[in-house]
């Protein structure tokens, strides 16, 4: 998958295999120096505040190790309910499933290679 890490969570979510998550990927970054994750949460049926803001949590820490977050195979129940909860996912680019994802991603990895990146 070259620059692209892709993390699917299949099981419910809890605090402690969410930094479990949250640490495992900043290290994995690191280690191949990916720019880009794409988050496959279409197992999951159902969400609260905490996956909400595990989410946009991890998005902000990849964002700070230089990699592009993109959530795929978000359920409309999954969506409805984050609205409902007012949360933003502040950073987070969403798509329909991972081939979506991992367009997006070669998207903006080919703009940034031609116009440099805009947030630099």
């Amino acid at each position: 998958m070259g620059p692209i890490l892709l993390v699917t969570i299949q099981v419910e979510m809890h605090d402690e295999l969410a930094q479990t998550l949250q640490d495992n990927l900043t290290d994995k970054i690191m280690q191949t120096g990916a720019k880009g994750v794409l988050i496959d949460i279409s197992a999951l049926e159902i969400v609260d505040s905490f996956i909400g803001r595990m989410i946009t949590n991890t998005a902000a820490m990849t964002h700070i190790l230089d990699a592009r977050t993109v959530l795929v195979g978000m359920q409309p129940a999954v969506a409805i309910t984050l609205v409902e909860l007012g949360l933003s996912l502040a950073g987070v680019q969403t798509a329909l499933n991972v081939e979506k994802g991992m367009a997006l991603l070669r998207a903006h990895f080919a703009s940034e290679s031609v116009h440099g990146d805009p947030e630099e």
